[in-house]
């Protein structure tokens, strides 16, 4: 697969999007060419305790406390059976909530003990993804489907229950209220197989300024 920040695959993408969707041809006029993500850094495991660590949080203040979190271990993410060995109130004190401790704590017991094979989720499918990492406590649907897109660059996912893609949507659309993860589904179809890249523009819309109304007179 062709990864899904390169220009061959962009133009690919952005070609298809235009032809079978008008409204979403009138968003790639606003917000430009697709640019992707930078690429990622780091193991699997890496990915998904960075996940859990910026879980409701603003980038800012879960930057600071996933930065306090790896200063636990060096400056690195700690192995699996490292952070089943941490206690809660080392974790506790750089500014984990009791939840997200127990979250990384389990993550890290189910990737120990072999339950969860975690640095060859690559090898599997989309829904076989979301389905191993959803068994982990605190990792939902949204949470695997974001590990699909940033961690692996998988080009035909789309987040029905992420904010910022609904806001999106309801602006491209016109629409008088935020749309239904159902109604994100069905308007998100007709871009596959490039939803991730839909999904993209949808959330780089929302960095566009609005037109300004004409006043009248």
């Amino acid at each position: 697969m062709k990864s899904a920040g390169s220009s061959a695959f962009g133009r690919k993408a952005v070609a298809h999007l235009r032809k079978v969707d008008p409204a979403m041809g009138q968003v790639i006029d606003k917000v430009g060419s697709y640019k992707g993500w930078p690429a990622s850094v780091g193991t699997h495991f890496d990915a998904v305790c960075r996940s859990i660590v910026f879980q409701q949080l603003s980038g800012k203040a879960a930057g600071t406390i996933h930065g306090r979190f790896q200063g636990l271990y060096g400056g690195r993410t700690p192995l699996p059976a490292e952070l089943v060995s941490t206690s809660d109130e080392q974790l506790r004190s750089i500014g984990l909530s009791r939840q997200k401790s127990a979250y990384l704590k389990d993550l890290g017991a189910r990737v120990a003990l072999g339950e969860l094979s975690i640095e060859t989720l690559h090898e599997l499918s989309d829904e076989e993804i979301v389905s191993a990492l959803t068994q982990v406590k605190g990792i939902g649907r949204w949470t695997a489907q974001m590990f699909l897109m940033f961690r692996l660059s998988r080009p035909d996912v789309l987040p029905d229950l992420d904010l910022g893609v609904q806001k999106g949507i309801q602006r491209a659309y016109r629409l008088r209220k935020l749309p239904t993860p159902e109604r994100v589904k069905k308007i998100g179809a007709k871009w596959a197989p490039y939803r991730t890249v839909g999904s993209w523009y949808m959330w780089r819309l929302l960095d566009t300024p609005k037109p300004v109304p004409r006043s009248g007179g």
